[in-house]
Protein backbone atom coordinates (compact mmCIF):
# COMPACT_ATOMS: atom_id res chain seq x y z
CA UNK A 1 0.00 0.00 0.00
CA UNK A 2 0.56 3.65 -0.45
CA UNK A 3 2.71 5.67 2.81
CA UNK A 4 0.17 7.37 4.36
CA UNK A 5 3.04 9.85 5.14
CA UNK A 6 3.71 10.17 1.53
CA UNK A 7 0.25 10.92 0.70
CA UNK A 8 0.10 13.58 3.19
CA UNK A 9 3.32 15.68 1.79
CA UNK A 10 2.01 15.27 -1.66
CA UNK A 11 -1.67 14.23 -2.45
CA UNK A 12 -1.78 16.21 -5.46
CA UNK A 13 1.69 14.47 -6.64
CA UNK A 14 0.16 11.25 -5.83
CA UNK A 15 -3.39 12.25 -7.24
CA UNK A 16 -1.43 13.38 -10.39
CA UNK A 17 0.88 9.71 -10.89
CA UNK A 18 -2.29 7.79 -9.99
CA UNK A 19 -4.11 9.18 -12.72
CA UNK A 20 -1.48 8.17 -15.26
CA UNK A 21 -2.94 4.27 -15.12
CA UNK A 22 -6.03 5.94 -16.53
CA UNK A 23 -8.36 5.66 -13.49
CA UNK A 24 -9.30 8.54 -10.93
CA UNK A 25 -8.45 8.01 -7.10
CA UNK A 26 -8.95 11.66 -5.90
CA UNK A 27 -11.88 10.58 -4.05
CA UNK A 28 -10.07 8.01 -2.42
CA UNK A 29 -7.01 10.09 -1.78
CA UNK A 30 -8.99 12.62 0.10
CA UNK A 31 -11.11 10.30 1.95
CA UNK A 32 -7.94 8.88 3.33
CA UNK A 33 -6.52 12.17 3.83
CA UNK A 34 -9.87 12.68 6.28
CA UNK A 35 -9.90 9.61 7.60
CA UNK A 36 -6.00 10.18 8.32
CA UNK A 37 -6.78 13.60 10.06
CA UNK A 38 -10.14 12.45 12.04
CA UNK A 39 -8.05 9.86 13.38
CA UNK A 40 -4.83 12.12 14.29
CA UNK A 41 -6.99 14.73 16.22
CA UNK A 42 -8.90 11.60 17.95
CA UNK A 43 -5.98 10.71 19.42
CA UNK A 44 -4.54 14.15 20.30
CA UNK A 45 -8.26 14.35 22.18
CA UNK A 46 -7.47 11.10 23.83
CA UNK A 47 -3.94 12.00 24.81
CA UNK A 48 -5.71 15.13 26.80
CA UNK A 49 -8.45 13.59 28.49
CA UNK A 50 -5.96 10.77 29.61
CA UNK A 51 -3.73 13.34 31.26
CA UNK A 52 -6.67 15.22 33.01
CA UNK A 53 -7.93 11.87 33.98
CA UNK A 54 -5.08 10.84 35.44
CA UNK A 55 -4.84 14.43 37.31
CA UNK A 56 -8.25 14.39 38.51
CA UNK A 57 -7.72 10.98 39.53
CA UNK A 58 -4.85 11.91 42.02
CA UNK A 59 -7.00 14.66 43.62
CA UNK A 60 -9.56 11.90 44.58
CA UNK A 61 -6.78 10.58 47.02
CA UNK A 62 -6.17 13.54 48.52
CA UNK A 63 -9.78 14.66 49.22
CA UNK A 64 -10.19 10.94 50.54
CA UNK A 65 -7.63 11.46 52.96
CA UNK A 66 -8.46 14.27 53.87
CA UNK A 67 -12.15 13.07 55.25
CA UNK A 68 -13.67 15.12 52.24
CA UNK A 69 -16.83 13.89 49.85
CA UNK A 70 -15.45 12.64 46.24
CA UNK A 71 -18.22 11.91 44.56
CA UNK A 72 -18.67 14.31 42.51
CA UNK A 73 -15.14 14.87 41.32
CA UNK A 74 -15.80 10.49 41.06
CA UNK A 75 -18.67 11.33 38.68
CA UNK A 76 -16.24 13.48 36.87
CA UNK A 77 -13.44 10.77 36.01
CA UNK A 78 -16.02 8.16 35.05
CA UNK A 79 -17.26 11.13 32.58
CA UNK A 80 -13.83 11.53 31.44
CA UNK A 81 -13.81 7.54 30.92
CA UNK A 82 -16.55 7.74 28.43
CA UNK A 83 -15.05 10.44 26.30
CA UNK A 84 -12.29 8.81 25.89
CA UNK A 85 -14.20 5.21 25.12
CA UNK A 86 -15.86 7.16 22.42
CA UNK A 87 -12.70 8.85 21.05
CA UNK A 88 -11.46 5.28 20.78
CA UNK A 89 -14.45 4.45 18.79
CA UNK A 90 -14.38 7.20 16.47
CA UNK A 91 -10.16 6.40 15.98
CA UNK A 92 -10.78 2.80 15.28
CA UNK A 93 -13.61 3.68 12.87
CA UNK A 94 -11.32 6.02 11.11
CA UNK A 95 -8.73 3.65 11.29
CA UNK A 96 -10.20 0.57 9.57
CA UNK A 97 -11.87 2.81 6.83
CA UNK A 98 -8.27 4.77 6.25
CA UNK A 99 -6.69 1.04 5.88
CA UNK A 100 -9.82 -0.79 3.80
CA UNK A 101 -9.27 2.72 1.42
CA UNK A 102 -5.12 2.28 1.29
CA UNK A 103 -5.94 -1.73 0.28
CA UNK A 104 -7.84 -0.27 -2.61
CA UNK A 105 -5.35 2.20 -4.11
CA UNK A 106 -2.99 0.65 -6.60
CA UNK A 107 0.51 1.28 -6.71
CA UNK A 108 2.43 4.47 -7.79
CA UNK A 109 3.87 3.68 -11.46
CA UNK A 110 7.41 4.11 -11.70
CA UNK A 111 8.86 7.72 -12.95
CA UNK A 112 10.84 5.60 -15.87
CA UNK A 113 7.42 4.30 -16.96
CA UNK A 114 5.88 5.05 -20.35
CA UNK A 115 2.84 6.91 -19.72
CA UNK A 116 0.22 5.57 -21.61
CA UNK A 117 -3.62 4.75 -21.68
CA UNK A 118 -3.27 1.33 -22.99
CA UNK A 119 -1.42 -1.93 -24.19
CA UNK A 120 -1.12 0.14 -27.56
CA UNK A 121 1.48 2.66 -25.84
CA UNK A 122 3.86 -0.26 -24.74
CA UNK A 123 7.27 0.06 -26.22
CA UNK A 124 9.04 -3.28 -27.56
CA UNK A 125 12.41 -2.98 -25.40
CA UNK A 126 13.91 -6.13 -27.60
CA UNK A 127 13.16 -9.12 -29.34
CA UNK A 128 15.31 -12.51 -29.12
CA UNK A 129 15.07 -14.79 -32.60
CA UNK A 130 13.69 -14.72 -35.53
CA UNK A 131 9.94 -16.23 -36.99
CA UNK A 132 10.73 -19.94 -37.59
CA UNK A 133 10.13 -20.39 -41.70
CA UNK A 134 8.07 -23.43 -40.99
CA UNK A 135 5.94 -25.19 -44.19
CA UNK A 136 2.95 -25.64 -41.50
CA UNK A 137 1.68 -23.18 -38.81
CA UNK A 138 -1.52 -25.80 -37.42
CA UNK A 139 -3.00 -24.46 -34.32
CA UNK A 140 -2.29 -26.17 -31.00
CA UNK A 141 -5.84 -27.43 -30.53
CA UNK A 142 -5.26 -29.29 -33.93
CA UNK A 143 -1.38 -30.51 -33.06
CA UNK A 144 -2.65 -31.82 -29.72
CA UNK A 145 -5.69 -33.30 -30.55
CA UNK A 146 -3.94 -35.43 -33.22
CA UNK A 147 -1.41 -36.48 -31.09
CA UNK A 148 -4.08 -36.73 -28.51
CA UNK A 149 -1.70 -35.55 -25.68
CA UNK A 150 -4.24 -33.14 -23.88
CA UNK A 151 -8.40 -33.76 -23.94
CA UNK A 152 -10.61 -30.89 -23.28
CA UNK A 153 -13.27 -32.69 -23.53
CA UNK A 154 -11.69 -35.23 -20.54
CA UNK A 155 -11.43 -31.66 -18.82
CA UNK A 156 -15.05 -30.37 -19.52
CA UNK A 157 -16.55 -34.21 -18.35
CA UNK A 158 -14.68 -34.12 -15.01
CA UNK A 159 -14.56 -30.72 -14.01
CA UNK A 160 -16.01 -28.05 -16.91
CA UNK A 161 -15.06 -25.37 -19.52
CA UNK A 162 -11.93 -24.02 -18.98
CA UNK A 163 -10.33 -27.38 -17.62
CA UNK A 164 -7.82 -29.66 -19.86
CA UNK A 165 -6.25 -32.82 -19.05
CA UNK A 166 -2.94 -33.74 -20.57
CA UNK A 167 -2.40 -37.35 -21.29
CA UNK A 168 0.45 -40.12 -22.48
CA UNK A 169 3.41 -37.72 -24.24
CA UNK A 170 1.47 -34.59 -23.19
CA UNK A 171 1.65 -34.98 -19.49
CA UNK A 172 5.36 -36.38 -20.10
CA UNK A 173 6.00 -32.92 -21.70
CA UNK A 174 4.30 -30.97 -19.19
CA UNK A 175 6.43 -32.55 -16.80
CA UNK A 176 9.77 -32.20 -18.55
CA UNK A 177 9.24 -28.66 -18.68
CA UNK A 178 8.75 -28.29 -14.67
CA UNK A 179 11.66 -29.62 -14.32
CA UNK A 180 13.64 -28.16 -16.89
CA UNK A 181 12.51 -24.76 -15.28
CA UNK A 182 13.10 -25.32 -11.93
CA UNK A 183 16.73 -26.71 -12.57
CA UNK A 184 17.43 -23.86 -14.91
CA UNK A 185 16.80 -21.02 -11.82
CA UNK A 186 18.04 -23.17 -8.93
CA UNK A 187 21.37 -24.20 -10.92
CA UNK A 188 22.34 -21.61 -13.12
CA UNK A 189 20.64 -18.17 -11.65
CA UNK A 190 20.52 -19.46 -7.46
CA UNK A 191 17.11 -19.22 -6.57
CA UNK A 192 16.14 -21.47 -3.85
CA UNK A 193 13.28 -23.83 -4.70
CA UNK A 194 10.19 -24.15 -2.38
CA UNK A 195 6.94 -26.16 -2.14
CA UNK A 196 4.63 -24.45 -0.48
CA UNK A 197 0.69 -24.76 0.53
CA UNK A 198 -1.69 -24.16 -2.33
CA UNK A 199 -4.00 -22.86 -0.21
CA UNK A 200 -3.51 -19.23 1.07
CA UNK A 201 -5.14 -16.98 3.97
CA UNK A 202 -7.12 -13.94 3.21
CA UNK A 203 -4.33 -11.86 4.52
CA UNK A 204 -1.67 -12.68 2.34
CA UNK A 205 -3.84 -12.47 -1.00
CA UNK A 206 -4.17 -8.59 0.35
CA UNK A 207 -0.60 -8.82 1.48
CA UNK A 208 0.74 -9.16 -2.67
CA UNK A 209 -2.59 -6.73 -3.82
CA UNK A 210 -4.95 -9.73 -5.41
CA UNK A 211 -7.76 -8.55 -2.62
CA UNK A 212 -9.88 -6.77 -2.40
CA UNK A 213 -9.80 -5.62 -5.83
CA UNK A 214 -9.84 -9.25 -7.47
CA UNK A 215 -12.12 -11.23 -5.41
CA UNK A 216 -14.56 -12.30 -7.95
CA UNK A 217 -11.29 -13.56 -10.02
CA UNK A 218 -10.18 -15.43 -7.49
CA UNK A 219 -11.77 -19.42 -5.58
CA UNK A 220 -12.48 -18.74 -2.77
CA UNK A 221 -13.69 -20.85 0.12
CA UNK A 222 -15.09 -21.18 3.87
CA UNK A 223 -16.49 -17.97 3.01
CA UNK A 224 -13.55 -16.70 1.53
CA UNK A 225 -11.25 -16.99 4.71
CA UNK A 226 -9.02 -18.83 2.47
CA UNK A 227 -8.24 -19.30 -1.43
CA UNK A 228 -6.76 -21.48 -3.93
CA UNK A 229 -3.63 -19.51 -4.96
CA UNK A 230 -4.23 -17.58 -8.41
CA UNK A 231 -0.53 -18.01 -8.24
CA UNK A 232 2.77 -18.88 -6.51
CA UNK A 233 3.54 -14.94 -6.02
CA UNK A 234 1.08 -14.88 -3.13
CA UNK A 235 2.82 -18.27 -1.31
CA UNK A 236 5.90 -17.48 -1.63
CA UNK A 237 6.33 -13.85 -0.84
CA UNK A 238 4.05 -14.17 2.15
CA UNK A 239 6.73 -16.85 3.57
CA UNK A 240 8.10 -13.68 4.95
CA UNK A 241 4.83 -11.54 6.16
CA UNK A 242 5.68 -10.03 9.36
CA UNK A 243 8.94 -10.37 9.61
CA UNK A 244 12.28 -8.50 10.41
CA UNK A 245 15.16 -9.27 8.13
CA UNK A 246 18.89 -8.13 8.40
CA UNK A 247 20.85 -6.49 5.83
CA UNK A 248 22.95 -9.43 5.13
CA UNK A 249 19.67 -12.15 4.41
CA UNK A 250 19.05 -9.64 1.55
CA UNK A 251 18.54 -10.48 -1.42
CA UNK A 252 16.18 -13.61 -1.09
CA UNK A 253 15.82 -15.27 -4.53
CA UNK A 254 13.15 -18.28 -4.52
CA UNK A 255 11.18 -20.09 -6.98
CA UNK A 256 8.57 -22.62 -6.91
CA UNK A 257 6.34 -24.97 -9.10
CA UNK A 258 2.94 -24.51 -8.33
CA UNK A 259 -0.93 -24.93 -10.14
CA UNK A 260 -2.69 -21.72 -9.99
CA UNK A 261 -6.67 -21.11 -9.89
CA UNK A 262 -8.43 -18.41 -11.22
CA UNK A 263 -11.54 -17.88 -12.51
CA UNK A 264 -10.77 -15.39 -15.12
CA UNK A 265 -14.61 -13.55 -14.51
CA UNK A 266 -13.45 -10.21 -16.02
CA UNK A 267 -12.09 -12.19 -19.26
CA UNK A 268 -14.55 -12.00 -21.66
CA UNK A 269 -14.14 -10.82 -24.81
CA UNK A 270 -10.64 -12.61 -24.63
CA UNK A 271 -8.80 -15.41 -26.31
CA UNK A 272 -9.83 -18.43 -24.40
CA UNK A 273 -8.79 -20.85 -27.62
CA UNK A 274 -7.10 -23.97 -26.51
CA UNK A 275 -4.91 -23.58 -23.08
CA UNK A 276 -4.20 -20.02 -24.06
CA UNK A 277 -6.35 -18.89 -20.62
CA UNK A 278 -7.72 -21.48 -18.41
CA UNK A 279 -8.85 -21.79 -14.85
CA UNK A 280 -6.09 -23.92 -13.54
CA UNK A 281 -2.40 -24.20 -15.29
CA UNK A 282 0.64 -24.37 -14.09
CA UNK A 283 3.37 -22.65 -13.66
CA UNK A 284 7.56 -21.73 -12.32
CA UNK A 285 7.27 -18.53 -10.33
CA UNK A 286 10.33 -16.80 -9.36
CA UNK A 287 9.88 -14.29 -5.98
CA UNK A 288 13.12 -11.20 -4.83
CA UNK A 289 13.03 -10.03 -2.21
CA UNK A 290 15.70 -7.16 -1.75
CA UNK A 291 17.74 -3.97 -0.58
CA UNK A 292 15.65 -1.25 -1.63
CA UNK A 293 19.05 0.47 -3.28
CA UNK A 294 19.34 -2.56 -5.73
CA UNK A 295 15.33 -3.30 -7.17
CA UNK A 296 15.63 -1.32 -10.17
CA UNK A 297 19.12 -3.44 -10.77
CA UNK A 298 16.86 -6.41 -9.71
CA UNK A 299 14.19 -5.85 -12.29
CA UNK A 300 16.51 -6.22 -15.16
CA UNK A 301 18.47 -9.13 -13.81
CA UNK A 302 14.91 -11.18 -13.22
CA UNK A 303 13.54 -10.50 -16.61
CA UNK A 304 17.13 -12.18 -18.04
CA UNK A 305 16.18 -15.01 -15.72
CA UNK A 306 13.01 -15.60 -17.11
CA UNK A 307 14.01 -15.16 -21.03
CA UNK A 308 16.72 -17.41 -20.61
CA UNK A 309 14.19 -20.45 -20.10
CA UNK A 310 12.30 -19.23 -23.55
CA UNK A 311 16.84 -18.72 -25.29
CA UNK A 312 17.44 -22.05 -24.17
CA UNK A 313 14.59 -23.49 -25.95
CA UNK A 314 15.20 -21.16 -29.23
CA UNK A 315 11.74 -20.01 -28.66
CA UNK A 316 11.40 -16.56 -30.88
CA UNK A 317 10.29 -14.10 -28.28
CA UNK A 318 9.92 -10.35 -27.52
CA UNK A 319 10.47 -7.72 -24.60
CA UNK A 320 7.68 -5.26 -24.23
CA UNK A 321 7.52 -2.50 -21.44
CA UNK A 322 4.04 -1.68 -19.67
CA UNK A 323 3.07 1.93 -19.86
CA UNK A 324 1.15 3.48 -17.01
CA UNK A 325 -2.36 2.38 -18.71
CA UNK A 326 -1.67 -1.06 -18.43
CA UNK A 327 0.75 -1.95 -15.32
CA UNK A 328 -0.83 -4.32 -12.77
CA UNK A 329 -2.93 -3.01 -9.25
CA UNK A 330 0.20 -3.87 -7.56
CA UNK A 331 3.08 -3.06 -10.00
CA UNK A 332 5.76 -0.05 -10.59
CA UNK A 333 7.11 -1.53 -13.35
CA UNK A 334 6.53 -4.35 -15.29
CA UNK A 335 8.53 -5.62 -18.66
CA UNK A 336 6.00 -8.64 -20.22
CA UNK A 337 8.00 -11.97 -22.43
CA UNK A 338 5.55 -12.57 -25.34
CA UNK A 339 6.45 -15.54 -27.05
CA UNK A 340 5.21 -16.28 -31.08
CA UNK A 341 2.80 -18.61 -31.81
CA UNK A 342 2.53 -19.37 -35.29
CA UNK A 343 -0.36 -21.09 -35.24
CA UNK A 344 -2.45 -17.92 -33.60
CA UNK A 345 -0.39 -15.10 -35.76
CA UNK A 346 0.40 -13.10 -32.98
CA UNK A 347 2.52 -12.80 -29.70
CA UNK A 348 1.14 -14.30 -26.24
CA UNK A 349 2.30 -13.49 -23.11
CA UNK A 350 4.42 -16.21 -21.14
CA UNK A 351 6.06 -14.27 -17.94
CA UNK A 352 5.17 -10.77 -16.84
CA UNK A 353 7.70 -9.79 -14.54
CA UNK A 354 7.49 -7.02 -12.08
CA UNK A 355 8.88 -4.91 -9.42
CA UNK A 356 6.70 -3.17 -6.72
CA UNK A 357 8.40 -1.16 -5.06
CA UNK A 358 7.66 -1.04 -0.95
CA UNK A 359 3.82 -1.86 -1.53
CA UNK A 360 3.23 -5.21 -1.06
CA UNK A 361 6.05 -5.23 1.69
CA UNK A 362 4.04 -2.33 3.49
CA UNK A 363 0.84 -4.46 3.09
CA UNK A 364 2.60 -7.69 4.43
CA UNK A 365 4.70 -5.68 7.45
CA UNK A 366 8.22 -6.91 5.72
CA UNK A 367 10.87 -4.73 6.84
CA UNK A 368 14.92 -5.08 6.96
CA UNK A 369 17.48 -3.22 9.51
CA UNK A 370 19.52 -1.39 7.57
CA UNK A 371 22.99 -0.42 7.85
CA UNK A 372 21.84 2.59 10.08
CA UNK A 373 20.02 0.40 12.41
CA UNK A 374 16.87 1.68 10.83
CA UNK A 375 13.76 -0.76 9.96
CA UNK A 376 13.02 -0.42 6.50
CA UNK A 377 10.71 -1.65 4.08
CA UNK A 378 11.81 -4.22 1.54
CA UNK A 379 11.15 -4.24 -2.10
CA UNK A 380 9.70 -7.28 -3.74
CA UNK A 381 9.73 -8.59 -7.02
CA UNK A 382 8.65 -11.16 -9.40
CA UNK A 383 8.01 -12.90 -12.62
CA UNK A 384 6.76 -15.81 -14.05
CA UNK A 385 9.84 -18.11 -15.33
CA UNK A 386 7.36 -19.67 -16.83
CA UNK A 387 3.65 -19.80 -17.16
CA UNK A 388 3.54 -23.53 -18.32
CA UNK A 389 0.51 -23.10 -21.18
CA UNK A 390 1.37 -20.53 -23.43
CA UNK A 391 4.93 -22.08 -23.30
CA UNK A 392 3.53 -25.54 -23.84
CA UNK A 393 1.24 -23.40 -26.71
CA UNK A 394 4.64 -21.64 -28.33
CA UNK A 395 6.60 -25.08 -28.31
CA UNK A 396 4.10 -27.26 -29.97
CA UNK A 397 3.52 -24.65 -32.52
CA UNK A 398 7.01 -23.25 -33.01
CA UNK A 399 8.64 -27.14 -33.39
CA UNK A 400 5.78 -28.38 -35.63
CA UNK A 401 6.85 -30.45 -38.32
CA UNK A 402 4.43 -31.05 -41.42
CA UNK A 403 3.88 -34.53 -40.72
CA UNK A 404 2.24 -32.93 -37.40
CA UNK A 405 5.24 -34.38 -35.61
CA UNK A 406 7.23 -32.32 -32.80
CA UNK A 407 10.73 -31.73 -32.57
CA UNK A 408 11.78 -31.42 -28.66
CA UNK A 409 14.63 -28.76 -28.41
CA UNK A 410 17.96 -30.14 -27.59
CA UNK A 411 17.77 -28.10 -24.03
CA UNK A 412 14.68 -30.31 -22.90
CA UNK A 413 15.49 -34.05 -24.44
CA UNK A 414 17.00 -35.30 -21.46
CA UNK A 415 14.15 -34.30 -19.25
CA UNK A 416 11.61 -35.73 -21.79
CA UNK A 417 13.90 -39.11 -22.86
CA UNK A 418 13.24 -38.29 -26.63
CA UNK A 419 13.94 -35.50 -29.07
CA UNK A 420 10.24 -35.93 -30.62
CA UNK A 421 7.00 -36.63 -30.14
CA UNK A 422 5.88 -38.55 -33.61
CA UNK A 423 2.94 -37.88 -35.72
CA UNK A 424 0.05 -40.50 -34.96
CA UNK A 425 -0.29 -40.72 -38.68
Amino acid sequence: MLDIKHIRESASEIKKRLQQRGSHYDQEIDEILSCDETRRKAETDKQVLQAERKQTSKKIGQLKSQGEDTTAIEAEVRNIGEQIKQIEEQVEIAGNRQAELLLSVPNLPHLDCPVGDNEDANPTVRVWGEKPQLESEQDHLVLAENLGIISFDDGARITGSGFAVYRGKGAKLERALVQFLLDLQTEKHGYEEVNVPHLVKRECMEGTGQLPKFEEDMYGIENNALFLAPTAEVPVTNLYRDTLLKEKDLPIKMTAHTPCFRREAGSAGRDNRGIIRTHQFDKVELVQIVDPASSTQTLEELTGHAEAALQALGLHYRVIELCTGDIGFSSCKTYDIEVWAPGQGKYLEVSSCSSFGDYQARRMRLRFKNSEGKNEFCHTLNGSGTALPRLYVALLEQYQRPDGSIEIPAALRPYFGADEIPSSQ
